[in-house]
């Protein structure tokens, strides 16, 4: 009881004295020039003034807009903190400054949370766990706190665990892998993006920073872990000797992937006829496997050892423009140049197949004569179109059926396989049919 009326008349005449109402007096001007300088800097940084539209195509801006929301409290902060250190040399007791430092990093840790954590559950974790630190480091127990989590420890060989540890590696690893995988997220849109890179560099670029970003993650954590690098180093060593033995199929699938993402003969888009016939667009392209889709909509799972060790045709890896042909037949008797410009014009009518002024000579639809068949004239058309033909993009049936429409139309037969019977008197009177 003494000691609480103690602590309250030393709290009246701390109030009642000219040091406290000069902390205070300060305290408000580093407010204001906080507040003047936060504005000097909106003024002449547009970013910070509005958020862009559409927030999700532009998420490093939307990031730097919400976190120039706390710039006022960090100049604020920043000002105290060199006030606290000079009131410490001219003010005997600089209490008030130290309130008012502890409320503003707690105010702008919480600020911090409201403007940039989406995620309720992250963001009550970070308010139940980071809001009991920051009061305990601003009261000054953290020290004595880590003291005592420090001294309840174990030794396990040369291992040594510790409460603190533990604590640590909880707190800061979760912290770890929540911007982890916020900064794997925002660097792939960010990266995808980019539309003065090419779709295959753009997909290179993203798996290489996420394969990167994973590794720094699980460095830092190790390092939080305590454990020492050259000791895994060696220990690394002799598991992919174990690896390299045990696991050759997986450790060779893997390596493969990594040459295909490098050397770019595969990406995602592409139509691909592997050796043994089977064909397909591909859709994803991993470590381990690639998938390829079929017109049918199966999936073929290909190991990406595959793609190294054996021949595939890449039908769309530099041209998604193909060269296909039609054969028909038409009789001797058939007017076949102008039935080839009728062909031709019929083909180029098409909306799929490429043709008109623009389009290259030797790319336009062509029709010639293929050869001289026993019952009449065998012509072919050739044509480009982009993609393939095959699936939605099935243009051959179409084009059949609009040069059947086309000889039809314009009384041009289409010749079938007959046979002549003649008979024959052989003077006796005797007649037999004869097949030539």
């Amino acid at each position: 009881m003494d000691f609480i009326t103690g602590y309250y008349h030393s709290f009246i005449a701390s109030m009642s004295s000219v040091e406290t109402y000069s902390q205070i007096g300060i305290i408000t001007l580093i407010y204001l020039l906080a507040y003047l300088l936060a504005n000097r800097v909106y003024k002449y940084v547009p970013i910070l003034r509005a958020p862009p539209s559409p927030e999700s195509d532009f998420p490093i801006r939307t990031l730097v807009y919400r976190c120039g929301k706390l710039l006022f409290p960090i100049l604020a902060i920043l000002l105290l903190r060199i006030s606290l250190e000079f009131s410490q040399l001219y003010i005997q007791h600089g209490w008030v400054i130290k309130v008012a430092f502890a409320i503003a990093i707690l105010l702008l840790f919480n600020s911090f949370i409201t403007l940039v954590i989406r995620t309720p559950l992250v963001a009550i974790a970070f308010r139940w766990i980071g809001i009991p630190i920051l009061v305990f480091y601003a009261i000054g127990i953290l020290d004595d706190i880590i003291n005592i989590l420090e001294s309840m420890s174990i030794e396990l060989g040369n291992i040594h665990l510790s409460a603190y540890g533990l604590v640590r590696t909880l707190i800061f690893g979760s912290l770890l892998f929540w911007l982890g995988r916020v900064s794997n997220a925002t660097g792939q849109t960010i990266i995808r993006k980019q539309q003065s890179l090419d779709f295959r560099t753009r997909e290179i670029v993203a798996k290489v920073f996420e394969v990167t970003l994973f590794f720094t993650v699980i460095l830092l954590i190790l390092q939080l872990m305590g454990i020492n690098l050259t000791a895994l180093a060696v220990f690394g060593g002799a598991v992919g000797v174990g690896l390299g033995f045990g696991l050759q199929a997986i450790a060779s699938n893997f390596i493969s992937g990594i040459i295909i993402i490098f050397d770019r003969s595969i990406s995602v888009g592409d139509y691909i006829e592997m050796e043994d016939g089977r064909t397909g667009t591909v859709t994803e392209l991993n470590m381990r496997s690639t998938t390829l889709e079929t017109f049918d909509g199966k999936d073929i799972v290909v190991p990406n050892e595959k793609f190294i060790s054996s021949s595939f045709t890449n039908w769309t890896h530099k041209n998604t423009k193909q060269r296909y042909r039609v054969d028909f037949s038409v009789a001797y008797k058939t007017d076949v140049r102008s039935m080839v410009e009728l062909i031709k014009t019929a083909v180029a009518s098409h909306p799929q197949v490429l043709s008109g002024p623009s389009v290259p000579f030797e790319e336009r639809p062509d029709c010639e004569i293929d050869s001289f068949g026993d019952s009449g004239i065998n012509m072919f058309v050739e044509f480009w179109m982009e993609g393939i033909d095959d699936g939605r993009n099935r243009v051959g049936g179409d084009l059949l059926l609009i040069i059947l429409e086309t000889l039809q139309n314009n009384g041009i037969e289409i010749p079938f396989p007959q046979r002549d019977i003649r008979v024959v008197s052989t003077g006796d009177g005797e007649e037999f049919a004869k097949k030539p």
